[in-house]
């Protein structure tokens, strides 16, 4: 087992060098900002999520207050634990060192895996929690002990408290049991134990969600009109083509499932593999939110290729190589280990007439944020020191409203007011004589306030589009009550 050990050992240390590479460079994404801002707010509910980034959020703060490294890191951690329970899994499905040398190498040559692993959001934890129930379902298959049933309970109510995302795993991998293990299934008390432990665990996020008409519901909506309605099943499957090397090799995990006969008995994963790739397939939904069956995939193909290939072990060098070899030259585009200038050299990336470079947009989307609370903050210090208690922030989206939240703690700037999303929820706070308000269009500020002065409109040459060229007002008299009209606005969180 040492050896083994020692092989995870080293495909960690080689994720945990990208990580400090990368974790620390450019600033916060605009979802890590609200995750952080949430966090400021602990409930049993969020309009965006469930709760569990949240309180990571806060666990991660009081540790290490708003560092970007550490906070990520949480996310990285997440990663590794992916990392370290496909080699197990590998390991306990019968694999021997190649197969989980190989599994492991393609948990690290899947590129998204690191954008997933950086960034400070509910993804890499619910890749987390899909791998943790993937991999107590394999050891229930396996060893047949209700103890199994009970942590897989555990970890699919961690993880619909994380991601809602994991009922289509749920609800795939009870079909699956029961299809290949009807009578046993059906009869063992432990499976519904198993269940009501979980419905336990999401039951206060349920009620929040009732108590708040359902907001995922709207979410949903706002998400399909904005996002998925321009999108096919054509794109989903592009998205897991994007890899075409570790999608080829986890598609070869799948079919070995039911054809090689030492892993048949793993068969309800495969069904459930198939079932949630289908179901997301038919609901046009995000490429990535597939990803998190990659693991468990990686694992029988490890163990798949180490078997066929122990008569050419060669074949199995050329597997390994084709997995990895393309995907070193693509990691600065998956995690910023490069600086802004040497990226955009290596992109060749060349500016716009307005001095703007278009970066992708996750990356375009960790900039420019500490310009914007800098700007607000100087506005702000240019009032009276007697009069900054009457003055408030209002921001339009929440990235703005979150740069001001989490950023602005280092400027001592007042909390901001903003209707978006979970933001909402913070309410408008106590009415103020003026505002300065930043993303606010003339049309909304003119309804809302009397007067308003252009302070200047912010340009940023690396953050995103939607970030740029937006004004910064100071604002007074206003037109209605906030604390009248704040519950009006529920509906209207996400437009």
């Amino acid at each position: 087992m040492r050896k083994y050990f020692l092989v995870i050992i080293s495909l960690v240390v080689l994720k945990l060098i990208v990580h400090w590479l990368g974790n620390g460079n450019y600033g916060f994404h605009r979802d890590e900002l609200l995750h952080l801002s949430v966090s400021e707010h602990l409930a049993s509910g969020y309009f965006e999520f469930p709760p569990f980034i949240a309180f990571v959020g806060k666990f991660a703060h009081e540790l290490f207050g708003y560092n970007l490294f550490w906070i990520r890191m949480f996310s990285t951690l997440a990663g590794v634990l992916i990392l370290v329970l496909t080699c197990l899994m590998t390991y306990k499905i019968g694999g021997k060192l190649k197969a989980v040398v190989l599994s492991g190498i393609l948990v690290l040559a899947f590129l998204p895996f690191f954008r997933n692993h950086l960034l400070f959001q509910p993804v890499a934890f619910d890749q987390l929690f899909w791998t943790l129930s993937f991999f107590f379902t394999v050891l229930y298959l396996k060893e047949k002990k209700n103890l199994y049933l009970v942590l897989l309970g555990v970890s699919l109510g961690l993880g619909f408290l994380n991601k809602y995302i994991i009922f289509l795993l749920i609800v795939s991998l009870f079909m699956a049991l029961v299809v290949t293990h009807r009578e046993k299934i059906l009869k063992n008390k432990w499976f519904y134990i198993s269940g009501f432990i979980a419905l336990v665990m999401v039951l206060p996020n349920l009620i929040w969600q009732y108590e708040h008409h359902f907001p995922v519901f709207l979410h949903f909506q706002k998400l399909k009109e904005s996002q998925l309605d321009a999108t096919t099943g054509l794109d989903f499957l592009k998205d897991q083509l994007a890899s075409p090397f570790t999608f080829i090799v986890a598609l070869f995990g799948l079919i070995s499932i039911f054809f090689i006969d030492s892993i048949k008995k793993y068969k309800a994963i495969g069904i459930t593999v198939v079932l949630v790739f289908l179901s997301m397939w038919l609901l046009k939904s995000k490429g990535y939110y597939f990803f998190s069956a990659y693991p468990v995939l990686f694992a029988f193909a490890g163990f798949a290729v180490e078997t066929i290939t122990q008569k050419r072990k060669y074949f199995y060098y050329i597997v390994a190589s084709i997995v990895v070899l393309p995907s070193i030259y693509f990691v600065p585009k998956a995690i910023p280990i490069l600086s802004i200038q040497d990226f955009i050299e290596y992109e060749n990336i060349k500016p716009d007439i307005n001095g703007r470079y278009q970066l992708t947009s996750d990356y375009a989307d960790m900039f420019g944020w500490e310009e914007q609370v800098q700007l607000v903050d100087s506005i702000y210090k240019s009032f009276p020191e007697a009069k900054r208690k009457n003055v408030g922030i209002m921001a339009e989206n929440y990235g703005e409203a979150g740069a001001i939240t989490v950023l602005g703690k280092a400027y001592n700037l007042p909390q901001p007011v903003c209707a978006h999303g979970s933001f909402w929820t913070f309410g408008p706070g106590e009415p103020k004589e003026e505002y300065i308000t930043i993303g606010l269009e003339p049309e909304i500020i003119d309804f809302v306030f009397k007067e308003r002065e252009l302070v200047k409109t912010f340009h940023h040459p690396y953050a995103i589009e939607e970030e740029n060229e937006i004004p910064v007002y100071i604002c007074s008299k206003p037109n209605i009550n906030f604390k009248e009209i704040w519950p009006t606005l529920e509906s209207k969180v996400f437009d």
